[in-house]
């Protein structure tokens, strides 16, 4: 794989794992401990959140999977990238519409029990750190 490009993709893969780790688990679980914060108002404050950090995902993974196609990636490479690509499409396709109609049906004030799709989006968070971590690795000795 080129340097430059290897660089590129390497900076913006570990940006990604910064913000997934910070607002996924850190902002996140933090937000509902915070004194006066009640679940619609904390289910009000992530939709917000995890609506801005979906977005910018999806335009990290862009220039990830753009500068790994340019830069003629090693194939683990290209495998990990398609990999969490997919994991995000997983995420904002499947999961994200389950949880924005919960959030929905809370904020309309519904009573629900804790919701498995959060804990689905919870394990594919954890599986896309963990493949940002390798895929950054890789990276940085292409």
């Amino acid at each position: 794989m080129n340097a430059t490009s290897a660089a590129v993709a390497g900076a913006v893969t570990f940006v990604w794992l910064g913000m997934v780790l910070g607002i996924s688990f850190l902002e996140a679980p933090l937000k509902f401990r915070a004194p006066g914060v009640t679940i619609p108002v904390g289910l009000g404050i992530g939709r917000l959140v995890f609506r801005a950090l979906n977005a910018v995902e999806t335009v990290l993974a862009v220039v990830v999977a753009a500068a790994v196609a340019l830069g003629g990636a090693l194939v683990r490479v290209g495998v990990l990238t398609a990999v969490v690509g997919a994991l995000l499409v997983t995420q904002l396709a499947v999961v994200r519409p389950r949880l924005n109609r919960r959030s929905d049906r809370v904020l309309a004030g519904e009573e629900l029990p804790r919701s498995r799709s959060h804990l689905w989006y919870v394990a594919l968070e954890v599986l896309k750190a963990g493949t940002l971590i390798a895929l950054g690795a890789f990276l940085l000795t292409a």
